[in-house]
């Protein structure tokens, strides 16, 4: 057996783990708020995941983006974002979006030659759009419901149907199968760190804005995830509510309208989603890794 193949055996035992003690969690935790059940687990676990970054990854980020030349941090990130491309294409296909597709596709083909290997997103500079998939969207597309809020030791926010779906997001990444193994696991750092260095900006505007940053995250991240399963279509979510919706309360943000004083948190919620690998200090990272310019 490969290291290769070991190492992917593990990293799924390891997510199995986790749903499992995330399901053993469930039976005794309970909160008020209908997509939040697991709610006194989940705090422990943002905690946990926030002591982490604070002690961890954000004083590497920060050094990270101190140091490195912007030209540099502007490849990495074309770089890895150009390998979530492959995956992006094969989720648009399944759900059918063939013209999203076929974009990635294009997107892939274009960065991987003219923009030597992905370090310069020639695609974007042509008006190709970049779109960001995973499975649970896919799942989502097709009615799967997304099931309560949970949140991942180290991958933060999620929700049982996109956990679910998790293993299939990480088999899907192209760098997982990079050899040798020391240049995969330098690059999986790197990844992590360039990502996590490019919302210090924001995560520190959530930590100064937010009364109960827990409560924060976890509204902004299913208000988000909502989104993006469903493209931004409002009149299709509100069409597919009765299908998707695991719970029978009505969303908040359907019924009241949003005050002014309260669009900065609004729109910084809006931009945060769950880390493709690590959780970053608000246990967010950028739901997409956009090219910097």
């Amino acid at each position: 057996m490969s290291e290769s193949t070991k190492q992917s055996q593990g990293s799924l035992a390891r997510i199995g783990l986790a749903l499992t003690i995330a399901a053993s969690v469930s039976a005794c935790a309970t909160g008020t708020n209908p997509r939040d059940p697991l709610e006194g687990y989940n705090r422990a676990m943002f905690k946990f995941n926030d002591t982490v970054d604070q002690v961890a990854l954000k004083p590497v980020a920060t050094a990270y983006k101190k140091v490195t030349p912007s030209f540099v941090q502007t490849g990495v990130g074309n770089f890895f974002g150009n390998l979530a491309d492959v995956w992006s294409a094969v989720n648009n296909l399944l759900q059918g979006k063939g013209e999203a597709g076929l974009q990635d596709v294009v997107r892939v083909s274009m960065n991987s030659t003219f923009g030597i290997l992905g370090l310069i997103d020639i695609a974007s500079q042509a008006g190709i759009p970049k779109h960001s998939e995973d499975f649970g969207q896919t799942l989502g597309w097709y009615g799967v419901q997304s099931g309560p809020y949970v949140m991942l030791p180290l991958l933060g926010p999620s929700t049982v149907r996109d956990t679910v779906a998790l293993p299939l997001d990480i088999a899907g990444d192209p760098w997982r199968y990079k050899d040798p193994v020391n240049v995969r696991n330098i690059g999986t750092v790197t990844r992590v760190v360039d990502k996590r260095a490019a919302l210090l900006d924001a995560t520190n505007l959530m930590e100064a804005a937010a009364l109960d940053r827990y409560e924060f995250i976890r509204d902004g991240f299913l208000q988000a995830r909502e989104s993006k399963v469903f493209d931004g279509d409002t009149d299709r979510r509100d069409r597919k509510v009765p299908k998707n919706d695991s719970s029978d309360y009505e969303p908040e943000y359907e019924a009241k309208p949003q005050a002014a004083n309260d669009a900065p948190a609004a729109t910084a919620a809006a931009e945060v989603a769950p880390a493709d690998l690590v959780t970053s200090g608000s246990n967010t990272v950028a739901s997409e890794a956009k090219p910097q310019e």
